[in-house]
């Protein structure tokens, strides 16, 4: 259980109590069926000097008696919103899987609405949004939805075991599918004013490298791509890595005056099982 916070309701969660001492908020949003405690190990691994602000999504945990959101869009006003009182510090989004695209659209509206822009989108998991697959997961029976949870290895074999648990959780990651297989971008020419770290599995079904390295092309800031071992859930074991990652760049864009110039090659870096 984890309580509200006095700035931002239901939606934002600080972590390990580190958010007064940190340089910046790194704001993290969750893969489907996810939630903000998810990201206790990052967040340890982050401090003392980036703090992480979980997200928590409705539907789920203590706003499990609060109806799912299906749709990328509402998703992401409403965190924007909750996210207005955070915005007096530096912020910077990660996401992973869904939530790399929550955390770009939120992105996309911290800049339409001429807000102070987050440093840098660190992108998860997640082919890039001018990469759509046409793809019906949540619409599939119970055995083959389950099954597909099973491939990707992100959900407790035990849990999908036992019935009463798979009648509590099958239907918030059935509805965080559907929210996330009916998203589409705006135009796939849809880019930000905000450095991009693209990190992906080099075992991943639902992300080839090509797709993970199209992320290039939402941002007119710098570009990196990191590829770490493992599949679509490589970040359980690479915790330390991708803290690393997020140190050197946001550590490194605030003591710039100006941020790096854009780089045309990702560079690839390989972590250790």
């Amino acid at each position: 259980m984890y309580e509200s916070t006095t700035s931002g309701g239901s939606w934002i969660r600080p972590l390990r109590n580190a958010a007064q001492r940190s340089q910046v908020h790194l704001v993290c949003f969750p893969f489907a069926g996810g939630s903000a405690g998810y990201f206790h190990a990052l967040a340890k691994s982050l401090e003392p000097d980036i703090s992480v602000l979980g997200v928590q999504y409705p539907g789920r945990q203590d706003r499990r008696h609060e109806p799912l959101i299906e749709d990328i869009g509402r998703l992401a006003d409403e965190i924007y919103e909750a996210l207005a009182p955070w915005e007096t510090q530096p912020l910077a989004l990660f996401g992973h899987s869904m939530g790399s695209v929550v955390a770009f659209e939120v992105a996309r509206r911290f800049e339409r609405e001429n807000r102070r822009a987050p440093l840098a989108l660190f992108a998860s998991g997640r082919r890039a949004p001018s990469c759509p697959r046409d793809e019906n997961v949540h619409a599939a029976d119970d055995a083959s939805f389950i099954a597909n949870l099973r491939s990707l290895g992100g959900t407790d074999p035990a849990l999908l075991d036992d019935d009463e648990m798979r009648r509590m959780i099958l239907p918030v990651i059935r509805g965080d599918y559907r929210a996330v297989e009916t998203y589409r971008a705006p135009t796939t020419q849809t880019v930000l004013n905000v450095p991009v770290m693209a990190i992906t599995g080099d075992r991943d079904p639902s992300v080839t490298l090509a797709e993970a390295s199209a992320w290039r092309e939402h941002t007119a800031e710098s570009f990196e791509m990191a590829v770490l071992t493992g599949g679509h859930f490589f970040i359980h074991e690479h915790v330390a890595e991708i803290a690393d990652c997020v140190r050197r760049v946001l550590l490194g864009l605030r003591s710039e005056d100006t941020r790096p110039p854009r780089v045309d090659t990702a560079s690839q870096s390989r972590g250790q099982s």
